[in-house]
């Protein structure tokens, strides 16, 4: 879909300025950025940052949607976001708590080393 492609490059964009700042972003500041159209435009934004990260790990690069987090979960992605790591084999651990804070902070620097000189 046509709408689809231009958000998911707004969201690349957005989250490479992130990058380069050195910061997350919540998904309601990436949706109010992007302009997404409602409703249910979070449970949207979700959908394509899970094709984002599909896409980034499938080229191996680092994951620009650890950038993204929820607003009220302690800076970390909601629970999905490592549903879809551990389905892609890329992380073996729980979706909360102090081992899923640790495994985030490895990718958030990773991703800010990556896309914030890119």
């Amino acid at each position: 879909m046509a709408d689809d492609l231009a958000l998911k490059l707004a969201l690349r964009s957005i989250l490479t300025r992130a990058a380069r700042e050195r910061r997350t972003v919540t998904y309601l500041e990436l949706s109010t950025a992007a302009d997404f159209p409602g409703p249910h435009r979070i449970h949207r934004l979700t959908l394509l940052l899970e094709d984002l990260l599909r896409e980034d790990a499938a080229a191996g690069r680092p994951l620009l949607t650890a950038l993204a987090v929820g607003r009220g979960s302690a800076g970390l992605p909601q629970g999905g976001y490592f549903q879809l790591l551990s389905a892609l084999g890329l992380h073996k651990g729980p979706e909360r708590g102090p081992e899923a804070a640790k495994a985030h902070a490895a990718e958030l620097e990773k991703a800010w080393l990556y896309w914030g000189e890119n």
